[in-house]
């Protein structure tokens, strides 16, 4: 017999869950009125002898009572009601107040360690959180169907960002920030024109980065190759200015040497405008905008040198880095910086070689930028090429009626994540009882991802100006629904997963780094991008599979897992599962071979893909790190660079900070415990500033960081 529970799963049926719930009841009465061995076992024969092949799980406590009353234990059978009725308040029971307590008493680990860039000690922050930890709970207990609650606490499924589900906002966006500059936006009710000069249009830009990240959650990525334009302007207002005053008065070639004088101390300041706003800025969540800068170079843009001038500012200026409040220059945690390697800057001759030169060594201190291959992703994305969005998800190519293809102004409605491991536990290499979890589990995540797409139906423009009505998304008209824009594929809907290794691991007994291993590995990501296109075919939206990097989730998973299951080798006694289709950290290989692996994953997750590699002692390993760059170009589409880097805020002290005997990180320079100024990174994000796994925590949490 199945049982159907509450929340719609079948399970098989389990009379011992009979006599739990009655023996808890008569540990409430006298002697006289509990139910004895015989009593109990009649009523399950009674249940058993229905001979039913499915029974709702509250007809069955509905028989039981009914039998209770049968047979004269009056009270008992009160009790028994009591105890049902208890249970389902527990089910329903508000858990908002300890969590918000938490957060003020600084008590809330959880949320602490949940986002680098989001400080839970400062009230704007807080009131952020607490207001995150009401819109999660009204989520669980209200909004979203049981089952989809419950497969998320029991790591089936991980509903992300649950605490702006109340709100009808969305994840992540490319700003079309061309438009919002060439044909102006509003702001405030306040008309922004089309800027004139180059340090104009970085002022704006970072204003516009400020409002919309005010208005969703999630990343937004702006691409700078439309700032080359006005770069132009402000050199043609400049050699005006200066040939009115000098023509003929000295000659055309000091002319344009301080033209270009005053041009370079432009980008420079403009440059420095944008880096110092969004790191100064705080949005009305309480953080930096989560911003990603896209730095690429287009043969055919005419505006090519000037966005090439761009381009060496921001990665010269990313390489000094930004002085913190005691005068030491520190890696910025925003904006985080993507660099397109080309035909002409792929350290193979090209014109722009010496940018990319200048990246690797930006990389090699600051670990940044991030390198997206342009030969690789015009295979992957019918021949375009387009930032990722601030959480790293790519959008499916679109065109719009004319049938030119579209990018920007497009974002992501929200994602939904899927356990592989726990499948490949429960199967225990049972393959046809893998592919039958995996489907029903798979449906589960379409129907929480389905609850995002209805949660922004009929959302009016006028819930976000800055993006509906203003040019970051769209120009609506006031009042207008948005909801053409979430359907027909122009926003996506992610699907996220985690531990391929591990799952491969459960089902073969193998990484999926061997033949047998990555064989079983391919057929699961084929299986996720076949189901994905599927959802996308019956309902005309945008479905996407996501290769997210989602270390904190990673930690969940594997946590759930390991209560549930038991200590597992090399599956649950890690403490955290691979990323999406990564290499386990523990498995010896290089890193040109673990990029060729994973560019096959790459290409079967185009809805989301990154790799990482880590190479020890970046600094002094210049030509390696540019072989592996040149490496990167032809063989994976998106790829950066990981390394130890431990880090001293108060000195500068830049090496190994160990654990003191008094369970502290101590910088071994000056001898600084404070843990808002000592950083203890192993690199996943490039978040290198203040909380983030700081000083304080247990030789278990370090631990946890190393395996980062």
């Amino acid at each position: 017999m199945k049982v159907i529970k509450r929340d719609g799963r079948s399970v098989d049926y389990d009379r011992q869950k009979i006599v739990i719930a009655i023996q808890k009841a008569n540990e409430e009465v006298s002697r006289k009125e509990k139910a004895t061995k015989d009593d109990i076992n009649s009523i399950i024969r009674y249940i058993e002898d229905l001979g039913k092949k499915r029974m709702l799980v509250e007809d069955i406590q509905d028989i039981i009572e009914q039998k209770l009353m049968e047979i004269g234990k009056y009270d008992l059978a009160k009790k028994y009601i009591v105890y049902r009725y208890t249970r389902a308040l527990v089910r329903k029971q508000n858990t908002t107040d300890e969590s918000i307590l938490g957060l003020i008493r600084n008590e809330n680990k959880e949320l602490e360690e949940e986002n680098s860039n989001k400080n839970t000690m400062l009230a704007s922050t807080q009131r952020d959180y607490i207001a995150g930890e009401v819109s999660r709970d009204l989520t669980r207990r209200l909004l979203l169907p049981e089952k989809i609650t419950k497969a998320d606490q029991e790591g089936i499924l991980h509903f992300h960002d649950a605490d702006y589900f109340i709100q009808p906002i969305f994840n992540c966006c490319l700003i079309n920030i061309g438009d919002m500059l060439d044909n102006g936006t509003v702001m405030n009710g306040k008309m922004i024109e089309s800027p004139k000069s180059f340090q104009v249009a970085c002022t704006v830009t970072t204003q516009i980065i400020a409002a919309v990240a005010s208005n969703q959650y999630g990343g937004q990525s702006v691409d700078l190759i439309h700032l080359g334009k006005y770069v132009r302007k402000s050199y043609d207002k400049f050699k005006k200015q200066i040939e009115g005053k000098y023509k003929g008065k000295i000659s055309d070639e000091i002319i344009e040497d301080m033209v270009m004088d005053r041009l370079k101390a432009e980008i420079s300041a403009g440059v420095q405008t944008i880096q110092y706003q969004i790191n100064t800025l705080m949005t009305t969540n309480g953080q930096s905008p989560f911003v990603t800068l896209f730095l690429h170079l287009d043969k055919d843009d005419e505006y090519i040198k000037e966005n090439a001038m761009i381009i060496e500012e921001v990665i010269k200026q990313r390489y000094q880095g930004i002085k913190n409040e005691k005068g030491v220059y520190v890696t910025p945690a925003f904006p985080k910086l993507i660099y397109v390697l080309d035909e002409c800057n792929n350290l193979t001759g090209g014109e722009y070689d010496y940018l990319t030169k200048l990246a690797v060594k930006c990389s090699a201190k600051r670990m940044y930028p991030d390198y997206i291959s342009a030969k690789k992703m015009r295979e992957n994305y019918e021949g375009n090429i387009f930032s990722p969005m601030g959480c790293r998800s790519f959008l499916s190519p679109w065109k719009d009626e004319n049938g030119n293809y579209k990018f920007e102004g497009r974002f992501n409605q929200g994602v939904v994540s899927i356990n592989l491991p726990q499948i490949g536990i429960i199967a225990d290499g049972d393959e046809d009882k893998f592919w039958s979890l995996l489907d029903e589990r798979l449906e589960l995540c379409k129907e929480a991802l389905m609850c995002r797409h209805y949660a922004l139906l009929g959302t009016t423009s006028d819930i976000s100006p800055i993006h509906w009505q203003y040019g970051a998304i769209a120009r609506l008209d006031k009042g207008e629904k948005i909801d053409k824009l979430l359907k027909g594929g122009y926003s996506t809907l992610s699907l996220g997963y985690i531990g391929i290794y591990e799952v491969t691991k459960a089902m073969k007994g193998v990484s999926h780094t061997t033949e047998e291993g990555h064989e079983f590995a391919i057929r699961v990501m084929k299986k996720l991008k076949d189901t994905v296109k599927k959802w996308k075919d019956e309902t005309g939206l945008g479905f996407a599979l996501y290769g997210t990097p989602a270390e904190s989730l990673c930690y969940k998973f594997a946590r759930i897992d390991k209560e549930k299951f038991g200590t597992i080798p090399d599956i649950t006694d890690k403490g955290y599962y691979t990323n999406s289709y990564h290499v386990d950290v523990r498995e010896k290989i290089d890193a040109f071979e673990k990029l060729k692996f994973e560019s096959e994953f790459q290409t079967l997750s185009t809805g989301g893909a990154i790799s990482y590699i880590e190479v020890p002692n970046m600094k002094n390993n210049l030509p390696a790190l540019e072989a592996v760059v040149k490496f990167i170009y032809d063989n994976i589409q998106y790829a950066e660079f990981n390394t130890k880097s431990d880090y001293c805020h108060v000195c500068g002290f830049d090496g190994e900070i160990k654990i003191n005997d008094d369970n502290q990180w101590e910088c071994p320079n000056c001898g600084n415990k404070d843990k808002a100024r000592l950083t203890v990174v192993r690199r996943t994000c490039g978040y290198l500033g203040e909380n983030f796994w700081n000083v304080g925590k247990t030789k278990e949490i370090k631990a946890r960081v190393t395996h980062l």
